[in-house]
């Protein structure tokens, strides 16, 4: 199948309608008050996120999967349901774009990286069939007209097989004229970006710029050695079983790192990783450019199939106030504010944070099937219910 007509696909298909499709699914507004460090209300909702998490296993809709929210830089809930364990670790798709971003926020703020400037600068293999034009901040953005462009997982793992077929590349429309999702092919180019300006494995870069300083385990190019515990993808039905997501059950796949989606984590470390993005601590990320990540949008081009403006900054989705929230690759709950930002992954992996709240929310699942919408559904659903909490000093 396909790469990108898959992507495409789950791109889409995670997106349910606005409203939740019965009424008694439909998440209650937290009235706040209550003794301790959770309001009467909150916990209420928090019984409810998870009753509903739980519920969706037992009736089949996933193998097993994982809740988790934070709040203050801490997991305040975590729960693992179904054929798993806490330290279970899930494919996360394309929720690990935002990590590859988070490495390249470093090379910006030291000055090694200016976005406005052709991406051939940096990686000379690029400058072919026209792409002298393409900046990096197109690349960032989705904007950058190649997102059919061919790069198998182990092909874009070695340096040198990469670059041979970035030269091959060709444009698909003129640059920064139009947003189509780049599944993969775009942080292919962002991870030689990290090579070239660092000198090392992009996979190791992610992982000392990022993973190691908020905490978090190597979740990026798994060692052959490290794959003991992860959480297999399951095919839901026959006609999922040809589903180009499950190649990730292969430990090839898994340890050449995909930089556009192949990371491996505990919904606590993906909820953890936003709290970092909160919190910035220790200043790991220079405040100017992560502010700039996590507040500006750069491009409010249509979705193609949707309408909906996409809300993109450099490396992530942000909510908005103009109401359409729900239509953007997130899947942020209903009552998240305009300054929520995420991203989404393939088969309804989710992954926000809410500065209004100081909430961050993470929903992993390891079931793959054919009904993208359905499974948006019941994310979206566990995401309104998310969005609702609220949490007291």
């Amino acid at each position: 199948r396909d790469p990108t007509a898959f992507h495409v696909h789950v791109l889409h298909g995670v997106l349910p309608p606005p409203e939740p499709m019965f009424a008694d699914e439909r998440p209650q507004r937290n009235p706040g008050g209550g003794n301790g460090p959770l309001g009467s209300g909150s916990m209420s909702t928090l019984d409810e996120l998870m009753t509903r998490a739980a519920s969706d296993v037992a009736k089949g809709r996933t193998p097993a999967c994982q809740v988790a929210v934070a709040h203050n830089g801490e997991v305040v809930a975590f729960e693992t349901f179904g054929d798993a364990e806490p330290s279970t670790r899930f494919a996360i798709f394309s929720a690990t774009k935002p990590m590859v971003a988070a490495a390249i926020w470093h090379c910006i703020a030291d000055g090694t990286l200016d976005v406005t400037r052709p991406v051939c600068d940096y990686i000379p293999e690029f400058a072919t069939h026209g792409k002298p034009v393409v900046t990096v901040e197109q690349v960032m953005l989705h904007t950058a007209g190649f997102p059919s462009a061919p790069m198998g997982d182990l092909e874009g793992a070695d340096p040198t097989r990469r670059r041979a077929r970035f030269a091959t590349w060709r444009l698909e429309w003129e640059p920064g004229s139009r947003f189509v999702y780049h599944p993969a092919v775009a942080h292919w180019v962002l991870a030689d970006l990290l090579e070239r300006l660092r000198g090392q494995d992009f996979r190791e870069v992610v992982e000392q710029q990022v993973f190691a300083p908020l905490g978090l385990p190597r979740a990026l190019g798994l060692r052959l050695d490290d794959q003991e515990d992860l959480a297999p993808l399951i095919p839901l039905s026959d006609d999922a079983r040809d589903d180009f997501a499950l190649r990730h059950n292969d430990p090839e796949v898994r340890a050449a790192g995909n930089p556009g989606g192949g990371a491996f984590m505990t919904a606590a470390d993906l909820a953890r990783f936003y709290q970092g993005l909160l919190h910035n601590p220790g200043g790991l990320w220079d405040a100017a450019v992560l502010h700039d990540a996590t507040t500006n949008i750069r491009c409010t081009f249509a979705d193609p199939l949707i309408g909906a403006p996409v809300n993109r900054s450099l490396g992530l989705v942000i909510a908005g106030d103009d109401g359409q929230h729900l239509l953007r690759y997130a899947i942020f709950g209903q009552s998240v504010s305009p300054g929520a930002f995420g991203h989404a992954g393939a088969h309804a992996q989710v992954g926000w944070a809410d500065p209004a709240t100081g909430n961050s929310f993470a929903y992993l699942n390891n079931g793959v099937g054919s009904d993208q919408f359905a499974a948006g559904g019941r994310a979206m659903r566990l995401a309104s219910i998310a969005s609702e909490l609220s949490f007291t000093a």
